[in-house]
């Protein structure tokens, strides 16, 4: 794939079967260095030890592999996130719930916020880093990405959350909160897009929900208003095409001023309302 004599970053950039934007992220891990500096040093020889690590990533690359498990992190809300196989991708998309969560969380604020299906932890730990004052609670069934995210927290010095394994609301009981966040699996289970690109890598288990995708949206919308106080808030991510079936879950259920917003692509990718149940 590369050639092997008298490589510079600029050859190595070029000959990659890749992706510039991946040949450069994959690059710029191997050298522990920002694209500035590949910029900077395009004439820079990468040693023999360089060359052979770069070619591995690229290959692995090619094969479908993604990025972010190649290199071990993803930036999401401007933060960078350490991720494995063990945990879901970081997308911009899901920064939406955390733009909403800070909306509704005063800066010197001191809610009960509660984030279902933490993963990487990246919603949990870019709410509690901006909200320091508010408890949050992240709940993650699976121990592995519980580790990633505990990893995540200190990286980021956050000290106002807790992790709690949990399926859903099972470990939570007598427990109530300001604000529910969520990105919970929502993707049919014979949707075709889970045999393409990244999704073929990911942990199926974050990803699926039934034949609808809708399975575990149902269960924290049923379940949620138990879990609220009076006049808290609830928002979770969906797919690209649900927002309408959310809202008319949502309404169903007794919740009010339902909503859903657009992402940075101006799809509908985040939905959710406030529980003010009648007297």
């Amino acid at each position: 794939m590369l050639a092997v004599s008298h490589q510079t970053i600029a050859r190595a950039l070029e000959s990659a079967r890749l992706a510039p934007i991946d040949a450069r992220a994959l690059l710029a891990h191997i050298l522990g260095v920002g694209d500035a500096y590949l910029i900077a040093h395009s004439r820079q020889a990468l040693s023999e030890t360089q060359r052979s690590q770069f070619a591995a990533l690229a290959a692995r690359r090619v094969a479908g592999e993604p990025v972010a498990y190649l290199v071990g992190e993803r930036e999401f809300f401007s933060l960078d996130f350490r991720v494995t196989p063990a945990v879901l991708i970081p997308r911009p998309e899901t920064e939406a719930v955390v733009e909403f969560a800070l909306e509704r969380i005063a800066p010197d604020g001191t809610p009960r916020v509660l984030d279902l299906g933490s993963g990487s932890g990246c919603i949990a730990i870019s709410i509690a880093r901006h909200r320091p004052q508010a408890r949050v609670i992240a709940v993650e069934y699976s121990a592995a990405a519980i580790a990633v995210a505990r990893g995540n927290a200190r990286r980021h010095g956050v000290t106002n959350l807790e992790f709690v394994a949990s399926d859903w609301f099972g470990a939570l009981a007598g427990q109530c909160f300001d604000l529910i966040v969520a990105n919970p699996p929502y993707i049919a289970d014979s949707d075709p897009h889970l045999a393409q690109g990244d999704l073929r890598f990911e942990p199926k288990t974050a990803l699926v929900a039934g034949v609808d995708g809708l399975a575990c949206i149902r269960l924290i919308i049923a379940a949620a208003p138990h879990y609220l106080y009076r006049g808290g808030w609830l928002a979770f991510e969906h797919g690209y095409d649900q927002a309408a079936r959310c809202r008319e879950m949502l309404k169903q259920a007794g919740f009010s001023a339902v909503f859903s917003r657009a992402d940075l692509a101006g799809v509908e990718r985040v939905s959710g309302a406030q529980w003010r149940p009648k007297p």
